[in-house]
């Protein structure tokens, strides 16, 4: 027998729609033929899919890791660094309603190969002003020759049209498998942030032994623009494949008796018949346009949903926020390279964000958790994840001993915000500069701004061998070995800061697989609180809010009150001020995890109140609840519908108005 071409032998209509008897199977030999193209296509179609999702999240990943390359490079704050970071949340607006209401209707290989060129292309836009803004410049002391003796700090006055020492800086700056990769792609952009990070920006085209900096250096910038030029071929190349793939696919003989909750399966039809009778019968766009409205009207009825959405968005906009400047807050809060901070975050925190996601899926298949359960799942996982995030304010590190700026320069304990507490009696002397930031270490442990504010007579050596000598200012406060010397460079922490590094990594893995947990749950919840012809439309409103209202103003704000801890600005040529050289590491530890610990003491408030909301309607439907299992959910058969099977149950508990179809 062979099948009829009736538009309800479709996948995934409604129910008005959905075929009342078992279609018969095709004979062995039709099976036989028509299987191997299929699995064909389907095999590239996932494969490429796959691709594309490691090649996103990879650039996604690695924008993260050069957050604070791109500020220094170009001297700008980490306000504006957070306008720039979630201006790529921008480009969703404009399609991602419209794609995700009109593109189950359209030939999706083509939609995704296109915004995979786009992608590509503005990925490849990202490096280009590295070869266009020249070399990068920082502050530096720089003696014209290394056998002579030269006096950082000027005596005379009148010398000062002279001194041309101190360079300004001038910065510039089958789903298992689609969704493993989406998890592996993050990971492979930090640990190629962090690669480029030990690279030198200018690299190929400046003397590295000329170089007065190195990676440990707050002035370093790595060669941020690499990554860059390797996501944006990736995304090219992810391309290709989907230009040559049908519209539709045919699905495999052996699986057209169980329907597929995924909304993926509604471009897989069953054979070439019901594919064309299909197209001929699309709604026009004009109906489809008419009928937007009223559908975000209902979607917006449903209290799970709603309450869904709106938790999820308060939520990340906590996650977002911490995430972009993570790898900051570890390198200002514990005086780590940009290098070794990405490779920690990739090595360390993405995989525990995969294996609890992992962990939160197998939990809901082994114990089959119904709705109820997974948004109590949800819940508890976001109440201990916040929990375990309180302990992290107790793991910071002091404030690096900075002269003028966290400490006087007798060594009394002070935090100081004007420039002006940069200039003592130790130096009043020198002809000194308040804007630079050419750091020196001196004997005594403490950092001074610049050689020059150190009082330093003498030098010797050149690059980052410079070695200073004389230092008055150093030799106000005792030193260990008694002389009055400084050399290049910040002082390093101490071994204690080391140790709280250590155990802030460890709760933070921790508190990243506890939150990743409720993951999967929540987004089960999120598929069974709308009905099956809605999902695909629902989850682009859920995407969109979480773009709109989470990654594009969270990293703008986090980083406004960032910028309001630092201590020290740079300033360009221009006279503007640029990026930040040093941050308070009270106030930055304060405002950066009280913020996320803030949003997501409300995000778990709005969950309690979905809680509430799926209890009370479990109560009214007791019998039916008990029965409403993740198996039964997702392995709905082609028979013949009546009002008792799982999915009437669950479309009449979770949404207002038993009978209402959307």
């Amino acid at each position: 027998m062979e099948n009829s071409p009736k538009k309800n032998t479709q996948l995934f209509f409604s129910k008005s729609e959905r075929p009342t008897n078992r279609t018969p199977f095709k004979s062995e030999s039709s099976v036989s033929e028509g299987k191997q193209p299929c699995c064909g296509e389907l095999k590239v179609f996932l494969c490429a899919l796959s691709f594309v999702y490691f090649a996103k999240a990879l650039s996604e990943g690695y924008l993260k890791s050069t957050i604070t390359q791109i500020e220094r490079r170009f001297e700008i704050p980490s306000s504006l660094v957070g306008v720039i970071d979630g201006s790529f949340e921008i480009g969703n607006l404009l399609v991602i309603t419209f794609v995700s209401y009109f593109g189950a209707k359209l030939h999706r290989p083509k939609i995704i190969g296109t915004g995979c060129l786009i992608m590509g292309v503005g990925t490849l836009l990202i490096a280009m002003p590295h070869f266009f803004m020249g070399h990068y410049r920082y502050d530096k002391f720089s003696p014209s020759n290394s056998t002579i003796t030269i006096s950082p700090c000027l005596q005379d006055l009148n010398k000062k049209i002279s001194f041309s020492v101190m360079e300004r800086s001038q910065s510039k700056e089958n789903t298992g498998c689609v969704q493993t990769v989406a998890i592996i792609g993050p990971i492979f952009g930090f640990l190629l942030g962090s690669l480029c990070a030990k690279l030198y920006v200018d690299i190929g085209f400046v003397n590295l032994d000329n170089l007065a900096i190195t990676p440990k250096d707050t002035q370093w910038v790595g060669a941020w623009w690499l990554g860059y030029l390797i996501a944006g071929a990736l995304s090219l190349i992810a391309a290709v494949p989907f230009w040559f793939l049908p519209k539709s696919l045919m699905k495999p003989e052996s699986r057209k008796d169980s329907i597929s909750s995924s909304e993926k399966s509604k471009f897989i039809v069953q054979n070439p018949q019901e594919y064309h009778t299909h197209s001929q019968e699309k709604v026009t766009m004009l109906e489809m346009a008419r009928d937007f409205l009223p559908s975000l009207k209902r979607l917006f009825g449903n209290p799970v949903y709603f309450l869904y959405l709106c938790a999820s968005t308060v939520q990340f906009n906590s996650l977002f926020g911490m995430v972009t400047y993570k790898p900051k807050y570890i390198e200002q809060q514990y005086g780590q390279s940009s290098s070794k901070t990405n490779f920690v975050i990739g090595l360390i925190n993405i995989p525990a964000v995969a294996f609890g996601i992992f962990s939160g899926g197998l939990v809901m298949k082994k114990f089959r958790i119904s709705v109820f359960g997974a948004s109590k799942l949800y819940l508890g996982s976001s109440f201990f994840g916040y929990l375990l995030l309180l302990s992290l304010f107790a793991m910071g590190c002091d404030n690096s001993d900075v002269a003028g700026l966290t400490i006087s320069y007798q060594g009394t304990r002070q935090v100081s915000y004007y420039e002006r507490a940069l200039f003592s009696k130790c130096n009043s002397g020198c002809t000194c500069s308040k804007t630079e930031w050419d750091p020196i270490c001196g004997e005594n442990g403490i950092t001074y701004v610049s050689a020059c504010l150190a009082g330093c007579q003498t030098s010797t050596g050149s690059g980052k061998n410079t070695i200073f000598y004389n230092c008055t200012c150093v030799g106000v406060t005792e030193s260990k070995s008694g002389n009055s010397s400084g050399m290049v460079g910040r002082c390093q922490k101490g071994n204690e800061c080391s140790k709280m590094f250590l155990y802030f990594l460890i709760i933070s893995v921790i508190t990243s697989y506890t939150l990743s947990v409720g993951g999967t749950p929540g987004y089960i919840l999120l598929l069974r609180s709308i009905k099956p012809h809605f999902k695909s439309f629902a989850l682009g409103i859920y995407t969109l809010a979480i773009r709109v209202f989470a990654g594009i103003p969270a990293p703008i704000y986090f980083g406004v009150l960032i910028d309001t801890t630092c201590l020290k600005w740079g300033i360009k040529r221009c006279g503007y001020r640029g990026a930040c050289r040093l941050y308070d590491s009270y106030a930055f530890r304060y405002i950066y995890l009280g913020l996320t610990v803030l949003l997501g003491t409300v995000s778990i408030f709005l969950s309690v109140a979905m809680l509430f909301v799926l209890k009370r309607r479990s109560v009214s439907k007791d019998g039916n609840l008990a029965n409403n299992k993740e198996d039964a959910m997702e392995s709905t058969s082609s028979k013949k519908e009546h009002h008792t099977n799982n999915d009437h149950i669950f479309e009449t508990l979770y949404w207002p108005g038993k009978e209402t179809e959307l």
